[in-house]
């Protein structure tokens, strides 16, 4: 059974979060010095109350680059966080049987909730030595080819598929280049798309360009409401269209990354709560969230047959984006 990790103790803070976790410090300094005569059970109450109102407020309301901020915090639960609270027995699986293995991706078989299952994610690190080991979440060649390697295993077996994308995007160095990166991830896709078994996708941090979507292509889509999945990152657009890394909050505004716009744009299918304050304030609760919604999913789809399967996933993908056709020639 896999151990079940712990998050960090010291959170990082973001500017918006300041407020919060200032209020939060006073409210654990006064439960210190809570005992013998001296009661401050009032006063605590009473912060805890503000702090409440103060998150409604502020996670009510977030920017689109605030959500950004908050898909990239250090303290968020990965891939691995995700794996240890939902699946049992999981038996991680190495190499691409051409090349090498790629620690940027995590991939093995489980059982969730009793049913074996193929479970697959993007890996970041937390300190600097992590980091370099899984190159900070972005996948090689080799990476994307393990996971085409099980994914088809998978589908022998009969093993449904669960994805989890957090990336900031496939690695772009020359290494990767010349053991085509690209070929990989068009790969991945062709394959998935007529893959035999259900596959679930959840969007748990960043989903970045087409590092994200070659582990995306699924029979259901989510995203966590702090999550972000784009073609390209809002820094890249600020620097491609206005030349200027200062206009990445509008970038981020008009791109529309976050969980909320994409559902509504049809581009996935449901947004997951995550605890209150971020899915690093509490990884349990939101994995949890997470879990239901998993449960959920795979009970509809194994109703399904092969053939619904894939003539389903097939009308999902194509029905995305909205265009306009005409019969006139420009400059008419």
């Amino acid at each position: 059974m896999e151990t079940k990790t712990e998050k960090p103790v010291d959170l990082p803070t973001l500017e918006f979060e300041r407020p919060i976790v200032e209020l939060e410090k006073r409210i654990d300094e006064l439960q210190q010095l809570t005992g013998g005569e001296l009661d401050l059970q009032t006063e605590i109450k009473a912060l805890q109350k503000r702090v409440e109102a103060l998150q409604r407020k502020i996670f009510d309301d977030l920017s689109p680059w605030q959500r950004v901020l908050l898909s990239r915090h250090p303290s968020r639960p990965y891939t691995l966080d995700y794996i240890s609270r939902l699946f049992t027995d999981f038996t991680e699986l190495h190499g691409d049987r051409r090349f090498a293995d790629d620690p940027a991706i995590v991939a093995g078989f489980a059982n969730f909730c009793g049913e074996p299952v193929l479970v697959l994610g993007h890996q970041k690190g937390r300190t600097t030595k992590e980091n370099v080991h899984r190159n900070f979440g972005m996948p090689k060649p080799e990476g994307y080819r393990k996971a085409l390697r099980l994914m088809e295993l998978a589908g022998r077996f009969g093993r449904p598929v669960i994805c989890f994308v957090d990336t900031a995007g496939a690695y772009p160095g020359l290494d990767a280049e010349e053991r085509g990166q690209a070929e990989a991830i068009a790969k991945n896709l062709e394959v998935m798309s007529n893959l035999p078994v259900p596959i679930l996708c959840a969007v748990i941090g960043e989903g970045g360009s087409g590092g994200a979507l070659a582990l995306g292509v699924a029979d259901r889509i989510f995203m966590f409401e702090n999550s972000v999945y784009s073609v390209i990152s809002p820094e890249g657009c600020a620097s491609i269209l206005w030349r200027d890394d200062t206009q990445k909050s509008l970038a981020a505004e008009v791109m529309k990354i976050t969980a909320n716009d994409l559902k509504r744009l049809k581009i996935i299918d449901e947004v997951v709560p995550e605890s209150r304050g971020g899915a690093h304030r509490d990884w349990d609760v939101t994995a949890e969230n997470l879990k239901q919604v998993f449960v959920r999913s795979l009970a509809e789809l194994s109703k399904l047959s092969v053939d619904e399967l894939r003539n389903e996933r097939y009308a999902k993908f194509r029905q995305m984006g909205q265009f306009v056709e005409t019969t006139e020639r420009a400059g008419r």
